[in-house]
């Protein structure tokens, strides 16, 4: 299934080399329980601007961001799943080449699908996110986060919500982690009600005296 995805949403080149490298995937084991419900998903503490980024991205593909209020959802890890994250994850990690936005388009931020094969983090997140919701995935359990990271540099990761934890999909490890266990410090991300409303995120750990990055 997603192997077909993919070969819907990417140009040829990147298309024989993400399914090269699913094919190649081995078995994969379903990771540990999270834990306690605390720690297993990130606290939820109020509202939150939109990323600039984002709010660009969604004039220039509305229909990635539709403006309409459903259920939360939560997906239930499987080892099926479990294998397709891992897949997903590590073979978007693998074909895309990273590179900045000043570097790739002359401006500081722009968020796009890296469907000529680079791009940087926000890039690797919405091809995992558009992967993964054409395989069928709700939109609602997928969600864009801002974080710092453990260079306390501005980031973003994708939050899976499951009925194990919140894991991180995130294009600087392959290895794909509960929230808390990444080193990153989680600042917003998007509501699973709305993809257009944001919440702020409240991290229990010591706190970082930086500004959050917008």
């Amino acid at each position: 299934m997603v192997g077909g995805v993919i070969h819907a949403v990417l140009n040829a080149p990147l298309r024989v080399a993400l399914i090269v490298t699913l094919a190649a995937s081995a078995t994969v084991v379903l990771p540990a329980l999270a834990g306690p419900e605390l720690v297993a998903h990130v606290p939820v503490s109020g509202s939150a601007a939109p990323p600039f980024g984002w709010v660009e991205f969604c004039t220039r593909e509305p229909h990635d961001c539709p403006n309409t209020r459903t259920a939360p959802h939560d997906i239930t890890l499987t080892p099926e799943a479990w294998a397709t994250l891992v897949q997903v994850n590590n073979s978007v990690n693998e074909t895309i080449k990273p590179l900045t936005d000043l570097e790739h388009w002359g401006v500081v931020d722009r968020w796009s699908y890296p469907d000529d094969g680079f791009g940087d983090c926000e890039d690797y997140v919405l091809l995992k996110r558009r992967i993964l919701i054409q395989a069928g995935w709700p939109r609602e359990s997928l969600l864009v986060t801002v974080v710092r990271d453990k260079k306390d540099e501005g980031h973003a990761v994708l939050t899976v919500t499951t009925d194990k934890g919140d894991y991180v999909l995130d294009n600087q490890q392959d290895e794909i982690l509960l929230w808390w266990e990444t080193g990153h410090r989680f600042i917003k991300r998007q509501s699973q009600s709305n993809p257009n409303v944001w919440v702020s995120l409240l991290d229990p750990r010591p706190a970082i005296s930086t500004a959050a990055p917008r």
